[in-house]
């Protein structure tokens, strides 16, 4: 009974999942494949994941977008000084984010100016043009900050004038925090994911000592040396789009879903006739 009730929430909360559909059986199976004595914990480990639907994260871009314009303006920066900058860094939504942004919030019809970070060009240019103001990247989840910040630092180096940088984001990890406010960037974020939210983290007491490392051992099994994710960070935060690739590998399955299937499969973790 327990095991039902766990399956038809899984199943309303993360309906909208795109990279592959949350079904009932799809949530039954995926907790049948584990032993008896995980299965408890897996459950646990699957209440605890946050989700961003994407209604969530429109009005999360517009509330954040809306504070930071507010605190621009009272420094006297107005929207036509605004540069909005999609960060294409490997896996990132930053695109659709920033296109979400721009029709919710009228950023064109307000005279802000949109850009890619590849568009050395583009950027040299029109920061020449404004000569001052604030560049504003965007992105859809932040989780060391490292990837972000790679691709950031190739479009600074073309930026022209003196600009104040931001970061519009639906989620940040405590570490990506960090790694903002080395670089100098401020981040305006929804949701700030804590060390403490993430079940098979080293600072989480949601777990037991026993059943983490049992859970964490899995997570190594499956994806050897990156089980609990890129950095290790073992986030608990989904995006309607697609899963962080910081995801405990317990959550993500194995490389086309074999042995192993996934909850929250990433695109690239699908078997390519799944994908297509």
């Amino acid at each position: 009974m327990l095991q039902f009730v766990h399956s038809i929430r899984a199943v309303w909360r993360f309906c909208d999942y795109r990279p592959q559909r949350v079904t009932f059986g799809g949530v039954n199976r995926w907790v049948n494949q584990f032993e008896k004595r995980d299965r408890k914990h897996a459950r646990v480990l699957l209440e605890c994941v946050i989700n961003l639907s994407e209604r969530d994260i429109r009005q999360i871009l517009v509330d954040q977008n809306r504070a930071l314009m507010r605190r621009l303006a009272s420094v006297g920066i107005p929207p036509e000084r605004l540069i909005y900058v999609q960060v294409d860094d490997a896996g990132s939504s930053s695109p659709v984010m920033l296109n979400m942004l721009r029709d919710a919030a009228g950023l064109e019809r307000l005279g802000c100016h949109l850009l890619d970070s590849h568009d050395s060009m583009g950027i040299s240019r029109t920061t020449n043009e404004v000569g001052e103001g604030a560049v504003i990247y965007i992105d859809n989840f932040v989780g060391t900050g490292d990837q972000f910040c790679e691709a950031r630092d190739i479009a600074a180096k073309y930026v022209v004038g003196t600009f104040s940088e931001f970061l519009l984001v639906p989620s940040i990890c405590e570490e990506g925090l960090y790694k903002m406010g080395e670089v100098g960037i401020q981040p305006f974020a929804g949701h700030l994911h804590s060390k403490a939210e993430r079940p098979l983290h080293d600072n989480s007491a949601i777990l037991d000592a026993e059943a983490k490392e049992r859970l964490r051992l899995i997570c190594e099994l499956i994806r050897p040396g990156v089980g609990l994710g890129y950095g290790q960070l073992a986030t608990m935060v989904v995006l309607y789009s697609n899963a962080p690739d910081n995801v405990p590998a317990l959550l993500r399955g194995n490389l086309n879903q074999k042995p192993y299937a996934g909850i929250f499969p990433r695109f690239t973790d699908l078997p390519l006739e799944a994908a297509r």
